[in-house]
């Protein structure tokens, strides 16, 4: 299983690189590696289309690891809402507590703790291959099953994405039927319900307990 959440991690999260060489994500030319989305308003080819890209960087074996995390970085950026993730992970009963200050500390915070748990899973990838189901629209949202097979187990996870302006965008992913974002929510309801915004500040600014773990934890 662990194994697997790298592959959700690459879709959903992005991370810091530690290169000095490649510090800004947005000097990176991803042109050779990156697929091209033709229409951003259908979502299964965004979906698609990220995938293959991401595997294309994975799979150049002349790039190092800090390169690798920025092009994904910039290829992934575009298609997903991580304000609205971190709404969601905080709740609409909590949300208003915070000041306009805390919620610009706290989404930098819950965005690079997700790039942590990233960087510790890049070199998981075994050339594992990836089906994608049609996505079961609703209104503006969609959900988008994707199975990723290895040589003897499958997992399947399930994107969710919501239609921004005239493209969409993954806000949520669920791995077995489990999602990432209600399993933060729990763990933040229970500090901000026993504490305040700063206690949950403070707690994302220390480094995890145990890094090398699939969970989503603080």
């Amino acid at each position: 299983m662990k194994c697997f959440w790298y592959f959700t991690l690459v879709f959903i999260l992005v991370f810091q690189t530690v290169n000095a060489e490649a510090k800004d994500p947005n000097t990176i030319c991803t042109a050779k590696w990156e697929v091209a989305v033709n229409d951003p308003s259908n979502p299964d080819e965004l979906m698609q289309a990220k995938w293959n890209s991401v595997v294309n960087v994975l799979n150049d074996k002349s790039l190092n690891v800090n390169v690798k995390a920025n092009m994904i970085d910039k290829i992934l950026r575009p298609a997903f809402d991580f304000e609205l993730m971190g709404k969601l992970a905080v709740g609409k009963t909590h949300w208003p507590k915070f000041s306009e200050a805390q919620r610009q500390k706290f989404l930098a915070l819950f965005v690079e703790k997700l790039k942590t748990s990233y960087r510790d899973k890049i070199m998981m990838y075994e050339n594992q291959t990836a089906e994608f189901a049609p996505g079961a629209a609703n209104k503006d949202t969609v959900q988008i099953s994707m199975t990723l097979n290895s040589k003897d187990s499958k997992t399947t996870m399930l994107y969710k994405l919501r239609k921004a302006d005239k493209s969409w965008k993954v806000y949520d992913v669920e791995i077995e039927g489990v999602s990432i974002l209600l399993t933060y929510r729990s763990q933040f309801n229970d500090i901000l319900s026993r504490g305040t915004v700063d206690n949950l500040i403070k707690q994302l600014e220390k480094p995890a307990d145990n890094p090398k773990t699939g969970n989503a934890s603080l």
